[in-house]
C-alpha cells in the first residue's frame, strides 16, 4: 500500500499527473478529450501515467504533449521541461583512427590532379579532331555547280591533243635531240589523267564564281506598278521581308502578304488608309514624296499607323 500510494504521488508530481489534474478538474474523460485533439486514447492514457514507452518521442511525442497541455489549459513551459528530461542523451564521438596533414594534403592533390588529367583526355582529342576538320578543307577545290568543273580548267590538251602535239614533235626531236621545246610524251599524259582524276566537291554555300573575278553586281529590284488610284502615294521601300497590310477606310485590302527583301511598293488613294509593316527595322516610307519616320509608331519591330486627310494633305497618325 505504501508502495502503491507513493508511486501515485509521483504521477501527481509529474506532468502527467498535472494533466490528469487538469482534465479532472474540467470534468473531462479521456475519450472525450481523445476526440477533440483526434489523438489514440491509448497515447492520451499513457501520457498521463508518464509511460513513453511504444510512442517515437523524438518525432510525435513533443506534439502529444504540446497538444494535450494546450487544450488543458497548462502551462507549454512545463512541456518542454518534461522533453528536456526524457531526452536520450547523445553519444560521445570517438575517434578511430587519424591522418596525417601531409597525407591528407596528397590524397587532395592526388584526386586534383585524376580529374585534369580525365578532363584532358576527354577534351583535347576532341578539339584538335575539330581544329584539323576545319582545317583540312581547301575553299579552292570548291566549286559552285553553275561554274565550269576545275579539272577541266586546269586540265592540259587531252588525249587526243596530246598524241597529236607528239606526233607534231617527232620530227623536231629526230632534227635536233638537244632541243628544250621537245618535251617526253608520258610525262604529259601523266599530267593530263592526274588532272582527269581530280575529285571534285559541290557545295550549296553560295561561293563567287571562282572563274570570273569580275563577277557582275546583282540588278536593283525594279519597282512595281502602284496600288490603287488618288492623289496622294505612299511608298514602301522593304530591305529585309517584311509581311505588310495597307487597308483602305471601306475595308479593301490594297496590300495583304509578305513581301520580299528588296521590294518597292506604292500605293495611291484619295481615302485614309492603315498600314502593319512587320520585320520593320529595315522598312523605309515615303508619303507624297516627304520621308516618313517610323519609330514613334514601331514597337516589337512591327509598325502599325494610319494616313490621315486634313485640309487636302495626307499626314500620318498613331492607332
Amino acid at each position: 500500500m505504501e508502495t502503491e500510494h507513493n508511486s501515485l504521488e509521483a504521477i501527481k508530481g509529474s506532468l502527467g499527473g498535472r494533466l490528469r489534474a487538469a482534465r479532472e478538474a474540467r470534468g473531462l474523460d479521456v475519450e472525450t478529450c481523445a476526440h477533440a485533439l483526434r489523438l489514440p486514447t491509448r497515447v492520451l492514457r499513457q501520457i498521463e501515467s508518464n509511460e513513453y514507452g511504444g510512442i517515437d518521442h523524438h518525432v510525435y511525442l513533443g506534439s502529444y504533449l504540446t497538444k494535450y497541455a494546450r487544450y488543458l489549459g497548462v502551462d507549454e513551459d512545463e512541456v518542454k521541461l518534461e522533453l528536456e528530461r526524457i531526452r536520450p542523451p547523445e553519444p560521445a564521438l570517438v575517434a578511430t583512427g587519424g591522418i596525417s596533414h601531409s597525407r591528407y594534403l596528397l590524397e587532395n592533390y592526388a584526386r586534383a590532379a585524376t580529374y585534369v588529367v580525365l578532363t584532358a583526355a576527354i577534351v583535347v582529342p576532341t578539339i584538335w579532331l575539330g581544329v584539323r576538320g576545319t582545317l583540312d578543307r581547301d575553299v579552292s577545290h570548291l566549286s559552285p555547280l553553275d561554274a565550269a568543273p576545275v579539272a577541266q580548267l586546269d586540265a592540259p590538251a587531252s588525249g587526243a591533243s596530246a598524241a597529236s602535239s607528239t606526233l607534231a614533235s617527232a620530227p623536231n626531236a629526230q632534227e635536233g635531240a638537244s632541243s628544250p621545246a621537245a618535251t617526253p610524251a608520258p610525262q604529259s599524259a601523266q599530267a593530263a589523267a592526274a588532272a582527269q582524276e581530280q575529285p571534285l566537291m559541290a557545295s550549296m554555300t553560295p561561293f563567287p564564281n571562282l572563274g570570273d573575278t569580275h563577277a557582275a553586281a546583282p540588278a536593283a529590284p525594279t519597282p512595281a506598278a502602284p496600288t490603287g488610284e488618288g492623289a496622294h502615294s505612299l511608298v514602301l521601300n522593304l530591305q529585309n521581308a517584311s509581311w505588310v497590310e495597307v487597308t483602305g477606310k471601306d475595308g479593301s485590302r490594297l496590300e495583304y502578304g509578305l513581301l520580299p527583301a528588296g521590294s518597292s511598293k506604292t500605293y495611291r488613294s484619295d481615302q485614309p488608309l492603315e498600314v502593319r509593316i512587320g520585320n520593320a527595322g529595315g522598312a523605309q516610307v515615303t508619303l507624297d514624296g516627304q520621308p516618313m519616320p517610323l519609330d514613334s509608331y514601331r514597337r516589337s519591330n512591327v509598325a502599325h499607323f494610319r494616313i490621315e486627310l486634313r485640309d487636302g494633305k495626307a499626314a500620318p497618325a498613331g492607332t
